[in-house]
């Protein structure tokens, strides 16, 4: 199920109409982070983080929070800590403390098109390592970003991306990655995060996908908790995460998810 503008592959370009609707509805998900950043703290929990978010999203925002009920997921955002790859459900009795990682992933629907973002916070100082992570996981995503133009293919983004993870002897997630993106929450053409150069799909205007590499600091294997969600390291390794959605433009790209304090 792809947008009605024209497509190649099953891949949906998007139309310059589709392209704003695209840009507000990223907005709103930036927004939600730039929001909850500073309620990321020691003694919160996770499900208090969602409980926030969904009041802004729905109220504030006037948005749907596209991960409550999606496929039976049962809150409005993800909030994965520490040694959680993704997908982690927030919870009561998750309380954050100083020296964890999280990654928070906001997808919001506005006005039926998806903005999806995600960061990684620290609660209090991070350790050494933990901050290292953290740091290279973004220069991953960003590198990725910063390729993206009309005839690149998306195997030049993957290599690019694990090239900078196996340099700082971290190892990329396989078993996901980015995707695109617009009316649907899960579109073609799935975007990997390592791979060969000169590879996959070639990139064309108009195009929209995620950018999102999850890195391990230990082994690359992941497992899935028995709740059907939560993905964790299988070595119990600290896992961080950044995601962008973003726009192929005639002449490069552009982040639709850009908070007001970041470039890319």
């Amino acid at each position: 199920m792809y947008s009605e503008s024209s497509s190649s592959k099953g891949i949906s370009i998007k139309s310059p109409e589709e392209q704003q609707k695209m840009r507000e509805a990223g907005r709103a998900a930036a927004q939600v982070l730039e929001m909850i950043a500073p309620q990321v703290v020691a003694g919160i929990s996770t499900q208090t983080l969602d409980d926030i978010c969904h009041r802004y999203i729905t109220e504030e925002l006037g948005c749907v929070p596209a991960p409550l009920n999606y496929r039976g997921f049962p809150k409005s955002i993800c909030t994965s800590v520490n040694h959680v790859v993704c997908h982690g459900i927030p919870a009561a009795a998750k309380v954050l403390k100083r020296g964890d990682i999280i990654n928070i992933d906001i997808t919001v629907i506005k006005d039926g098109w998806h903005g999806d973002t995600s960061q990684t916070f620290y609660i209090g100082e991070p350790g050494v390592l933990a901050r290292r992570l953290v740091e290279t996981t973004r220069e991953a995503m960003v590198t990725g970003i910063r390729m993206i133009r009309p005839g690149v293919r998306l195997g030049d983004l993957g290599q690019a991306i694990q090239r900078i993870a196996e340099q700082h002897r971290y190892s990329v997630v396989r078993e996901y990655c980015g995707h695109g993106i617009g009316r649907v929450f899960h579109e073609e053409p799935q975007v990997l995060h390592y791979g060969k150069a000169g590879t996959g799909v070639e990139l064309q205007a108009g195009m929209c996908f995620t950018v999102e590499p999850m890195l391990n600091a230990g082994r690359a294997e992941v497992k899935l908790l028995p709740d059907g969600w939560t993905v964790v390291t299988k070595d119990h390794s600290l896992s961080a995460q950044w995601e962008h959605t973003v726009l192929v433009t005639d002449s490069g790209y552009e982040v639709l998810t850009l908070r007001q304090d970041e470039t890319v």
